[in-house]
Formats: C-alpha cells, sequence, structure tokens
C-alpha cells in the first residue's frame, strides 16, 4: 500500500497545485514554516502551528473541535513525524484528504499507514489503512539548512526503519527489496557524506517498513521517548541491540552509521523491570520481530543500553 499519488523531487512542493481552505499541521515556527509557504506558493489558506513532539490524542480532539464546520478542504501535514500523524489522525476522523509533506526526512510517515499518538502520556503505534495520504510530496528544498541533531536522528530512524522492515515477520520479498534499497541508499548518505541521497532513501523506507513493520527497536524505544529523548536519538542504541539479539544482518552496518553520526549513550530514570511492563504489551512491534522475546529479555536488552555505550 502506498499513498494515492506520490510527487517526487526537485520543486516537487512548489509545482503541486494546492487545494484552496486547507489547513496546515505544523510543529515549526513562523520564521521557518513562513518560508516553507512562501515557496510553496500556496494560497487562502489556515495554519495550525500549536502541535508538539509527540501528539496527543487530546490535542488531536481539540483541533478537530475547532475546525468543525470551516469547510476545511484538506489537512496539509508538513514538518516531521507528529505533523503528519497529526494529519493523519484528523483525516481519519473527518474523511477530509490527507496532504502530507515532510521537511526531516526520516519517519518515512508519509508513504505508511502507521501513526504514533501519545495515551496517558504513552507513545502508541496505531495502524489504519485511513491514515493513508491521499498525497505524499517529497521536495529536496526542506534539506538544507536542517540542524544537524534534526538530521542525524531523522537519518537513524529512516536507518532503523528500513532494517528492522526486512527483519520483520510481515516482510516478503517486495518489501525487503524497498528496505534493503532504502538501507543501502541511507548508509552511502551517512557514511559517504551526501546528505542530498536522504529523501529519498528515507522515502523508500517509508514504502517497505510500511508494508511490513518496525519491530524490537522501535518496542524498546519508546520507553526513552516517554522521558523526552528524541525518537531517532533513542533508536541508535536500541535498535543496534535490537539487531544484536535478533542477529540481523545489519547490526554491524547500522551500528557503524551511527558511529559515524556520533551518538551519545541513553540513560533511562525508570526501573529496568517497571520499564520491561511497559514494553511487552507492545505486541504491535514485538509480534513482529524475527526471534521470540521474553520479559527477561527486554530487561536484558535494556541493561546493556544504559549500562554500557552499545555503539563502541
Amino acid at each position: 500500500m502506498m499513498p494515492r499519488k506520490i510527487v517526487f523531487g526537485e520543486n516537487a512542493a512548489r509545482d503541486f497545485e494546492y487545494p484552496e481552505n486547507a489547513l496546515v499541521l505544523t510543529t515549526t515556527t513562523p520564521d521557518i514554516y513562513g518560508k516553507w509557504l512562501s515557496y510553496m506558493g500556496i494560497k487562502k489558506y489556515e495554519i495550525y502551528d500549536k502541535l508538539t513532539p509527540d501528539p496527543a490524542i487530546e490535542k488531536i480532539e481539540e483541533i478537530r473541535k475547532e475546525y468543525d464546520g470551516k469547510q476545511i478542504s484538506a489537512f496539509i501535514g508538513l514538518g516531521g513525524g507528529s505533523s503528519m500523524d497529526v494529519c493523519k489522525y484528523l483525516g481519519k476522523l473527518t474523511g477530509i484528504p490527507k496532504i502530507l509533506i515532510p521537511t526531516t526526512f526520516g519517519t518515512g510517515a508519509e508513504m505508511t499507514t502507521y501513526a504514533v499518538v501519545s495515551f496517558d502520556h504513552k507513545k502508541k503505534l496505531l495502524q489504519d489503512e485511513a491514515f493513508l495520504a491521499d498525497s505524499a510530496i517529497v521536495d529536496p528544498y526542506f534539506l538544507p539548512g536542517t540542524p544537524f541533531n534534526i538530521m542525524r536522528n531523522s537519518a537513524c530512524d529512516a536507518m532503523a526503519q528500513a532494517s528492522e522492515g526486512y527483519d520483520s515477520k510481515l516482510g516478503n520479498p517486495l518489501t525487503q527489496l524497498f528496505c534493503k534499497e532504502a538501507f543501502d541508499i541511507l548508509e552511502d548518505a551517512i557514511i559517504n557524506d551526501k546528505p542530498e541521497l536522504l529523501p529519498y532513501g528515507a522515502m523508500l523506507s517509508g514504502i517497505g517498513f510500511g508494508n511490513s513493520s518496525t519491530t524490537l527497536g522501535h518496542a524498546l524505544s519508546y520507553v526513552f521517548s516517554n522521558e523526552g529523548v528524541p525518537h531517532g536519538y533513542s533508536l541508535s542504541s536500541c535498535t543496534t541491540i535490537a539487531h544484536k539479539f535478533n542477529k540481523s544482518i545489519y547490526y554491524e552496518r547500522f551500528k557503524k552509521v551511527c558511529q559515524k553520526l556520533k551518538f551519545e549513550p541513553l540513560k533511562l530514570k525508570l526501573p529496568l523491570d517497571e520499564a520491561a511492563d511497559v514494553i511487552m504489551p507492545d505486541r504491535g512491534h514485538l509480534d513482529k520481530k524475527p526471534i521470540e522475546v521474553t520479559k527477561e529479555d527486554i530487561v536484558k536488552c535494556l541493561g546493556e543500553i544504559i549500562n554500557g555505550n552499545p555503539l563502541i
């Protein structure tokens, strides 16, 4: 499954014909999104810029109520994964078309039927065909000027998704083809300093894992994200340890890329046993992994993550 319409390449966002009275959803500030909107040439729109990372279901419901009856023609998710997740959920609630435009090139969210939303301050992975974009626009215009931390977190996210998606029990030769190609491109982009390849690699990663699923690395990462660690940063050590546990063909290669990106070790306030209790119900990830995992395995993996540096 892929978006009904995919527009990729230079000037893709500039040349797209946007409907009037669209609602643009973003987590960024006016000085940033003002330049984006000017480039896009979008006219007669409304903007909602009060989103924050890891959106809560209460915020999504608040936006739906605020714009109910205003004849919004389309929701436009402009920015990182959080902007697109809100756009997806609003589209599902209302039936209004969804246009997704990534600017950080890591989540692959513009290609998938997945959304991550917080319930009671805990991130939850949701899957629904109704989350699929009506149009996805991938334009390298948004890449220059991206802060290093955002770039490296996004790149790590895309590579974790591609490699975990390749290993997923839901995978098949077609999804593995996309995941393998995505990982090869992203690895080349990071190791050989070719950032211009990131948008294409992230897009392919989204298609690949979006039709298979991420697995143990993502399940482990959410307890760190719940304590405020950026998602891509948490995946650096979590997916490395997950690949080690799963005996993944990508273990050494993923680790090498994270070393190049100079990720720091992770810390966790929650006791390991309690953290494992949070992770174990995440069957959306754990049931897709190639090797069965117990609570004791989870505790051991978390111990390796926080008591040493998996990237050494």
